[in-house]
C-alpha cells in the first residue's frame, strides 16, 4: 500500500543522500539534491465547487494535483516529492499515488491556514527527511502544466545561482489605482508575472519561513515574496504561457484544452 511505498521512497532518497560525485558512497561533500514541495492546502472557494477541493478536481479520471504530482516524478533532475495536502485528504491522495505508481514521494503532510504556514509544515517535513543543504521546487498543487524545460531552467538557476524563480512577460498594460483613479501606469518592459515553481535552498527558506514567524509575518503572498524580504537576490528563469494556475472554471478548461492538444499532438514547440 501507499505507507510501504513512501517508506520505501523515504530508504531510497536516503540513500541517494549519501553518493558522492564519482557515483560511490563516500564520505565526501555530498552534492546538493532537488526536492519539489508541492502544496495543495486550499479549499477551492473560486472554482465553486461543491464537492471537492479544485486539486482534485479529475481531467479524464486523474485529478489536477496528480498531472503536477507527474510532471516533477518524470523530470530526471528531481530527486523526491514532499505534498501538502488538506488533512481530510491525505488518504485519498495516497491512494492516488499509489495507484499512478508515483515512486519520488517522500512524505504527505496536512496544510495549514495559509498558503505560508503550509509550506511551512511541507519544508519541516522535507528538512527532516533529507537536511538543509538540498533544493526545494516550490509548486502550486493547481499548476499542472509546468513543463519539462522550466523545469530543466530552475534546477540550472538553483545550481548556478542558488534560487529561480518562474516569470512570464506581462502581456497587459499594469497600472495603479487609488480610490478609482489611475496613479500611475508600469512600464510593461520591465514587469514580470511570479509563477512557479520558485526554488530555494532548503535551509535558508526555512530561516527566512522562522524569522516571519518571528516577526508575526504571516501574509506573505509566495516564497519570492517572503525571500525577498528578508534580502535574497532573487534570479529569474522565464516559463511558458501554459503554466497557469487552475483557479476558476476556465482556467479548468484551459488546462483541458492543453492536455487535449498535447494528447493529439497539435502544439507543435512544447
Amino acid at each position: 500500500g501507499a505507507p510501504g511505498k513512501r517508506s520505501a521512497g523515504r530508504a531510497l532518497c536516503a540513500q541517494c543522500v549519501i553518493i558522492g560525485e564519482n557515483g560511490k558512497r563516500s564520505g565526501k561533500k555530498q552534492l546538493p539534491m532537488n526536492y519539489a514541495l508541492i502544496f495543495a492546502g486550499g479549499t477551492g472557494q473560486r472554482m465553486n465547487t461543491k464537492t471537492r477541493p479544485k486539486q482534485f478536481l479529475e481531467l479524464y479520471g486523474k485529478p489536477i494535483i496528480l498531472y503536477t504530482i507527474e510532471a516533477f516524478e518524470n523530470h530526471p533532475a528531481i530527486d523526491g516529492i514532499v505534498v501538502v495536502c488538506l488533512k481530510d485528504w491525505i488518504p485519498f491522495l495516497k491512494k492516488k499515488i499509489a495507484h499512478y505508481d508515483i515512486a519520488k514521494v517522500i512524505d504527505v503532510v496536512p496544510g495549514g491556514v495559509t498558503g505560508q504556514e503550509s509550506i511551512r509544515n511541507g519544508l519541516a517535513a522535507l528538512g527532516a527527511a533529507v537536511g538543509r543543504d538540498h533544493a526545494v521546487f516550490v509548486h502550486d498543487g493547481v499548476r499542472p502544466l509546468v513543463s519539462d524545460e522550466t523545469i530543466t531552467r530552475c534546477a540550472e538557476s538553483v545550481a548556478a545561482h542558488g534560487n529561480a524563480v518562474s516569470v512570464t512577460p506581462a502581456i497587459e498594460t499594469i497600472v495603479q489605482e487609488e480610490g478609482g483613479t489611475v496613479t500611475n501606469i508600469i512600464d510593461r518592459a520591465a514587469c514580470r508575472m511570479a509563477k512557479a515553481p520558485q526554488c530555494f535552498n532548503i535551509g535558508e527558506l526555512i530561516d527566512a519561513h522562522d524569522r516571519a514567524q518571528a516577526d508575526g509575518e504571516e501574509g506573505f503572498i509566495d516564497s519570492a515574496s517572503l525571500m525577498r524580504h528578508y534580502g535574497h537576490v532573487l534570479h529569474t528563469v522565464e516559463t511558458g504561457p501554459e503554466n497557469i494556475k487552475i483557479t476558476t472554471p476556465s482556467d479548468f478548461y484551459i488546462f483541458r484544452a492543453f492536455v487535449d492538444a498535447r494528447e493529439s499532438s497539435e502544439i507543435f514547440g512544447f
